[in-house]
């Protein structure tokens, strides 16, 4: 399919620990299209964050095939699949990563470095993803400075800042209260609708995951149900 950005072809993951092979996902099949929410659902271990990592170019598959915009990761160099994850692909985090040292406009500036732009149209485009996420008045602040939910939403405009093709979210409102998990995600369903990207969203709160287009259930490593919307 022309609009197919992520297609797993009988991907395993296995991690070698202490002369003990073990398989975090075993034989996943999965087309991942452009403009697509979905919510990954699973028990702790059951291969989710996995599988988020996979599709990050994070962790290479040990079997199978990964195809992103229909070129094989196999046939790439490090330095291309690198770039690749540059250019493409936006990542947020439960713990937000954010570097404590830096102001809230340097950690969203930070990602856009790798890209050798210059520093007026990385400042530039740091201000405007920030005001995205409603944190215009904050440029200044340190992590230290944020309440958890600022601190995610400076994660997320540090994650659209690049115009990627994909957001990957690794239980990104886990560390939050309700009040505040339920406005973070609404931000991410507004961002995901505003700016047509691709969301692969990871998390335990079942009644977040109910609220993407597309849910996928991942139990043993393996793909055992699909709901789409």
């Amino acid at each position: 399919m022309t609009d197919t950005i992520l297609n797993f072809v009988n991907i395993h993951k296995i991690f070698a620990a202490e002369g003990i092979d073990f398989t975090a996902l075993r034989n996943i099949n999965l087309q991942i299209r452009k403009g697509e929410f979905i919510g990954l659902s699973g028990k702790s271990g059951s291969g989710k964050t996995t599988l988020l990592n996979v599709a990050g170019l994070i962790d290479p598959p040990s079997i199978g095939d990964l195809f992103i915009k229909n070129i094989n990761i196999k046939n790439i160099t490090d330095n291309e699949l690198s770039l690749i994850r540059a250019q493409e692909i936006g990542y947020i985090f439960q713990t937000f990563n954010l570097l404590p040292l830096l102001s809230a406009l340097e950690n969203v500036e930070y990602p856009l470095m790798l890209l050798n732009l210059a520093e007026e149209e990385r400042i530039e485009r740091a201000h405007a993803a920030l005001k995205k996420v409603s944190l215009e008045n904050f440029t200044h602040h340190r992590p230290s400075q944020l309440s958890g939910g600022q601190r995610q939403r400076v994660a997320f405009a540090r994650a659209i800042v690049k115009n990627p093709t994909l957001i990957l979210a690794d239980e990104p409102t886990a560390n939050l209260d309700t009040k505040t998990s339920d406005e973070v995600f609404e931000l991410l369903m507004r961002l995901q609708q505003d700016l047509k990207v691709t969301v692969m969203l990871c998390s335990h709160d079942n009644d977040l995951i109910s609220r993407t287009h597309r849910q996928i259930t991942i139990v043993d490593g393996q793909i055992a149900g699909e709901v789409t919307k």
